[in-house]
């Protein structure tokens, strides 16, 4: 083609043809070495699962967040392997940890499919009704008497929408374990993390009614000296309940506590209060229902209780730069539920039933 007194179209024209048929060289090119070096096997999926398995740690783990089995995730690796010419993973008896070539094809394929991610899951939030697995994890006695009762009404509401629940008083990395949200009573957010306040909480101290008819009404802290206290034990900390006052807020009391029993889940403990083995102190979610029904009744009103649990709920998230929107919509379902905390005589499950409207 002559350019000699053509006009700009000419040379764009030129431009495109030339580069189309660079492309196409360069496509055939990677094809042909493709089909020679990888055995038209598809590594793609291949690298991701490595990428999985450096982040879960074994390959339990990364089978179960790609919902195949032991077998197939060990067998995707080999594949990768044989077909890179060399060893990625390091395997012991108690842990699976990448070589230095394995970590390296991880750091430089990670963000390709993080873009991939995110890409698709735009893509897929475009629609009109928010889709997709949700997994949540939550403490367990949290979980079982405040999440767990409401989440009916939010899976009727969005029928595209699954949600696994892991119920655990572990603490556990979010992103190694592959949760998507994580609901934790905490006094503070992890700075790492994206996090939503859902609520305030309290801490309560409670007895049944036959145990203070028996033993008596502890008036200030230190009565509780000659009660028998339940309470929420941790390793290597004394068995000590400090408290504030409500009214004068530099007069603190801390009380080392005698009791039969001691537990680290708060429904254990509330359990024990309820059959009158002694006073015990419980975050205000988990005695809500007992106190509105009149199995427990609180002490010391006038006191507050200091650093026993966390004073707010959160709903927390490993940080991404996108937030699916069935992610989205639950948070703010969440946070709409339990605005009002766990203080009201009505319990979350009679306000939902009543009110299923999530939308």
């Amino acid at each position: 083609m002559s350019l000699v007194g053509g006009s700009k179209i000419s040379v764009v024209l030129l431009f495109k043809q030339f580069n189309a048929v660079l492309l196409d060289s360069l496509f055939n090119k990677v094809n042909n070495d493709s089909m020679d070096t990888l055995k038209n096997v598809p590594l793609w999926g291949h690298i991701y699962s490595l990428i999985v398995l450096e982040n879960a740690g074994s390959y339990t783990a990364a089978a179960t967040r790609l919902g195949v089995s032991k077998g197939a995730m060990s067998q995707r690796i080999a594949e990768l392997e044989r077909n890179a010419g060399v060893a990625l993973v390091q395997r012991t008896t108690r842990s699976v940890r990448l070589t230095e070539a394995g970590q390296r094809l991880v750091d430089l394929s990670r963000n390709a499919f993080e873009v991939i991610q995110q890409n698709f899951l735009e893509i897929r939030d475009s629609v009109s009704e928010p889709r997709g697995l949700i997994r949540v994890t939550a403490a367990v006695a949290l979980g079982r008497q405040q999440i767990a009762p409401i989440l009916a009404a939010f899976l009727k509401s969005y029928p595209g929408i699954r949600i696994e629940l892991e119920l655990s008083d572990q603490f556990t990395s979010l992103a190694q374990e592959g949760f998507d949200l994580a609901i934790r009573h905490a006094s503070s957010a992890p700075d790492t993390h994206i996090a939503w306040t859902l609520c305030e909480t309290r801490t309560i101290l409670v007895a049944s009614n036959a145990y203070l008819r028996k033993r008596g009404t502890p008036k200030v802290p230190n009565d509780l000296l000659n009660h028998d206290c339940l309470h929420y034990f941790r390793r290597g900390e004394l068995p000590t309940w400090s408290f504030v006052s409500r009214a004068k807020k530099s007069l603190r009391q801390n009380v080392l506590l005698n009791g039969p029993f001691a537990a680290n889940n708060s429904e254990a403990l509330r359990e024990a209060a309820l059959t009158g083995l002694g006073i015990a102190l419980l975050p205000d979610f988990s005695a809500q229902a007992d106190i509105a029904g009149g199995k427990l009744k609180r002490v010391l009103e006038n006191w507050e209780s200091v650093g026993a649990f966390g004073e707010k709920l959160y709903a927390i998230r490993p940080y991404s730069p996108y937030l699916p929107r069935a992610v989205r919509v639950f948070v703010d379902y969440l946070r709409d539920s339990l605005k009002e905390g766990f203080s009201s005589e009505e319990h979350p499950v009679k306000r939902h039933s009543r009110d299923a409207m999530v939308k």
